[in-house]
């Protein structure tokens, strides 16, 4: 039998991204255990055979969840998203309306299954508003925001999940294969005697799934509704194996060329020759192109860069507007008293015409009306009459003579029809966002953001959650890297650990250039006998290696190829697996890259002058050094304070770190910075 999870090669490999949805998560007063716990479902490939992509939390307000389905499932193309939250009947739980807000096909059979497991639990089950269904290529399932609760629904839409993902992938092998499968079982169940006049009941379960499955001996067991299924353990604390991060029990299918076997005959000297920063920096700047333009809505734009310039379709104003608060007034009436009637308040037309002795009180952003051509601030003018009860201005006196066009915004004074307010290349911060909600524009041309996976290497690695046990490590570079990618704005995929063997190596950089468009490794690219990243690109990959040697200190074994795949060309950055060097090496290459393909016109990062705290030493190399800055009051220059030993491995030196000073090499009549130098340093944080 073949069950339905379809735990092997031909399963599909599920791009996911998880939702949770909690006014309480968001603002940080409670712990966000439902997410979490999915994501660990997944990433463990308990259920699924998965990766999570991205995962968020926002509030219980129906536009923005509207707006994540919408970018997660148009802009990330994801294959599944789960979400978690706002499904019962409290007055902010509208997860299910948003969600059939944005879907184009409902599943109704998900939606039946998950209930009706649910209820077997406990009958409050009947209170839980599930939705799913599709839009485009995107499955999407609402879940219960408890922690159980999610679980369970959760394992019992999973039986259904790989082959809903393969129907609206449009794979039609493995499609066929699993209906294959299901015919098979059902003649088999024939054959056994276990139909009676109902097979299509006995074929399909409410999920349109088998049912069959197998006991400890080995038989088959007694026909089961997946909802029957034993429910999986919460995992909130993580498996405590060394690596079950990404599915690895499905792994290793691809066989490498690349002989790891011949130790004593490997290159003890690099072939590649040693290239100073500002080429590599150049090699890749030059390879990496603009990604394709898509439009994006304001909502989901920030921080992106613009394709196509915008241009305001009305003046703004859309008319003449008062500037203060006052009364508006005919200038050539100079001073003295008026006659009042009426006002004119933002948002109104004004209907009467001002004419000689009189005037119309009038609100700041109000339509100037007819007649009137000049505003006289209140604080110009005093009472002269009233009404018995106060409510109503009959005379004032100005006291200052007005002039014409005084405190008055004109028609198209601060933006003209059809003016140029945001050109090709800008980026979209906070305030350009609102200058396009100003003119109207809510969807804008921009270039696509890179997907970024990142994977780390090495067989000392563990997962940060993992106990240490003699020799192991916890692998802090795929946090770093993911973090700096988020900060970015970019979305990423959590690749996991590669053990070092170049077969498991080349399944994970295979199967990653179907989900991205730059692959980030660290470790495994210097000189050691483990070290198989260059030989896999090379020999398996077919991949053009444009540099491998940097002379730079620390991230000298940095690597950068580019490949074709699927006639699209893949960039490879192999870092060093020093934690700092995998982060300097990062703000010098990767982050340029990443800003270039998303079209930002000046992709390096900001250069300022430092003064140096201390007397330093020179290396033989070229040194990008950590350091925190300080301002004088009296001195505009900052100082730069070195965060302490600068070994590579040192992560603490990142600590507090806002610059890199750019440290020149050694020389003989230079072999110090003394105290109080100037040095160029690059921005890496805030400052």
């Amino acid at each position: 039998m073949i069950p339905l999870k379809m735990a092997d090669r031909d399963s599909p490999n599920i791009n996911v991204g998880i939702l949770t949805i909690s006014d309480s998560c968001y603002n940080g007063s409670a712990t966000d255990r439902s997410g979490e716990n999915l994501k660990h479902l997944v990433e463990t490939g308990k259920l699924i055979k998965g990766t999570v992509v991205t995962k968020d939390i926002i509030p219980d307000e129906l536009d923005q969840i509207k707006a994540k389905l919408l970018h997660w499932s148009d802009h990330l193309k994801l294959d599944l998203i789960l979400t978690t939250g706002g499904t019962g009947f409290a007055h902010r739980d509208v997860t299910p309306e948003a969600t059939k807000a944005v879907l184009e096909k409902e599943a109704m059979g998900l939606t039946v299954a998950m209930l009706k497991g649910s209820l077997d639990i406990t009958p409050m089950a009947m209170l839980t508003r599930l939705v799913c269904g599709s839009r485009g290529s995107t499955l999407i399932i609402n879940l219960p925001g408890s922690t159980k609760g999610s679980s369970e629904c959760f394992q019992i839409a999973s039986v259904a999940i790989p082959h809903a993902v393969d129907l609206l992938r449009g794979h039609k092998y493995q499609v066929e294969r699993t209906h294959s499968a299901l015919q098979a079982e059902h003649n088999l169940s024939q054959q056994h005697g276990h139909s009676h006049g109902h097979s299509q009941e006995k074929l399909h379960s409410s999920s349109g799934l088998p049912r069959s499955r197998h006991n400890s001996s080995g038989h088959q067991s007694s026909r089961m509704s997946p909802t029957a299924l034993p429910h999986p353990p919460l995992l909130n604390d993580g498996d405590k194996g060394n690596n079950h991060h990404h599915h690895h029990h499905h792994r290793c299918h691809a066989h490498s060329h690349v002989n790891a076997d011949q130790v004593a005959l490997r290159s003890r000297e690099s072939p590649y020759p040693i290239i100073p920063v500002k080429q590599a920096v150049s090699i890749v700047l030059e390879s990496v192109s603009l990604l394709p333009v898509e439009p994006v809505e304001i909502t989901c734009a920030l921080g992106r860069y613009l394709a196509a310039s915008v241009y305001a379709a009305d003046p703004l104003p859309p008319f003449c507007a008062s500037i203060k608060d006052g009364y508006a007034v005919k200038a050539e009436d100079g001073a003295g008293v008026r006659m009042v009637y009426g006002e004119s308040s933002a948002g109104d037309v004004p209907e009467k015409t001002v004419t000689s002795g009189f005037c119309m009180r009038i609100n700041t952003g109000a339509p100037v009306p007819n007649g009137a051509d000049a505003v006289v601030q209140v604080e110009d003018t005093e009472l002269v009459e009233a009404s018995v009860d106060g409510k109503t201005e009959i005379q004032i006196r100005i006291l200052k003579f007005p002039t014409v066009g005084q405190d008055i915004r004109p028609v198209g004074s601060d933006i003209e029809k059809g003016q140029e307010v945001l050109s090709v290349g800008q980026r979209l911060g906070p305030s350009e966002l609102g200058l396009l909600a100003t003119v109207g524009v809510t969807t804008v041309q921009c270039y696509s953001l890179p997907t970024v996976g990142v994977l780390s290497t090495g067989n000392e690695l563990v997962e940060p959650h993992a106990p240490l046990t003699e020799g192991k490590i916890r692998d802090s570079n795929r946090t770093v890297l993911l973090a700096q990618l988020k900060e970015l704005g970019v979305p990423s995929v959590d690749l996991g650990i590669a053990r070092d063997s170049p077969d498991t190596l080349l399944q994970k950089l295979s199967d990653a250039m179907d989900m991205v468009d730059i692959v980030v490794t660290t470790g495994g690219v210097s000189m050691g006998d483990k070290d198989y990243l260059k030989q896999v690109l090379l020999v398996d990959l077919k991949a053009k290696i444009h540099f491998a040697r940097v002379l730079m200190k620390p991230g000298k074994p940095t690597t950068f190829a580019t490949l074709e795949h699927k006639g699209k060309t893949k960039i490879v950055f192999g870092l060093p697996g020093n934690p700092v060097s995998s982060i300097v090496t990062c703000h010098l290459y990767l982050v340029p890259a990443i800003r270039k393909m998303s079209g930002c016109p000046n992709p390096l990062g900001t250069v300022i002058k430092v003064k140096v705290d201390r007397d330093l030493i020179l290396d033989p190399r070229p040194e990008y050094h950590r350091a925190s800055l300080t301002w004088d009051a009296d001195d505009a220059t900052p100082t730069a304070h070195t965060t302490g030993n600068q070994i590579s491995s040192r992560l603490l030196s990142m600590s507090c770190a806002s610059v890199l000073m750019m440290l020149p090499a050694s020389s003989p009549g230079a072999s110090h910075i003394p105290k109080g130098a100037l040095v160029d340093a690059l921005v890496i944080g805030p400052v």
